[in-house]
């Protein structure tokens, strides 16, 4: 009988410690953000943009906006924001299903940050390593890269930026690339 107990007490304890761990959970999408997107997120499902009352869907690249009162979803912003800089204008983040349902609340609650003027940081000019593997990074690393060049401080292991006097090939354009790894 106590055996009976302690086997049921166990199978109940396994089940409460089998629903636990299985609510956790790291979703990470740093490599789909684009260049423009603000720093300091590592997932990121909707930008709402103030400057034009328009979303940006970071999973699937493409803009959302209102045209004669329908939702468009297009790779770009229609031609009234041509002059629309993406790098200056200010990035709400919103995470979560369809937020353009609930855009008469974004444009009130977000409205003070229109004509924000690039006071927000953005992924291209960041130094933050994460955000090397993001396609056109200036820094240019494919992913996983940046954990073989740099190390758990940030700081070089060997030079990898092509710039004038170096041919890109690390230590310092001579191509024998001696940094440690």
């Amino acid at each position: 009988m106590k055996k009976l107990i302690v086997i049921a007490m166990l199978g109940i304890a396994s089940l409460f410690y089998n629903t636990a761990t299985a609510q956790i959970s790291l979703n990470v999408n740093i490599g789909s953000q684009p260049l423009w997107g603000p720093t300091g997120y590592d997932h990121v499902d909707y930008y709402y943009l103030p400057d034009v009352d328009s979303y940006y869907n970071v999973p699937k690249q493409q803009f959302v906006y209102l045209n004669n009162g329908n939702w468009v979803f297009n790779n770009s912003l229609p031609t009234r924001y041509s002059n629309y800089n993406l790098y200056n204008g200010y990035k709400v983040v919103i995470n979560g299903d369809r937020p353009y349902l609930n855009y008469n609340t974004h444009k009130v609650k977000y409205s003070k940050f229109k004509n924000w003027g690039g006071k927000q940081s953005v992924i291209k000019n960041s130094n933050n390593k994460k955000y090397y593997v993001v396609k056109g990074h200036p820094h240019g690393m494919p992913p996983g890269q940046a954990k073989k060049i740099y190390n758990g401080n940030g700081k070089a292991k060997v030079n990898v930026v092509n710039v004038k006097g170096n041919n890109g090939k690390g230590n310092n354009g001579n191509g024998k690339g001696k940094g440690k790894n």
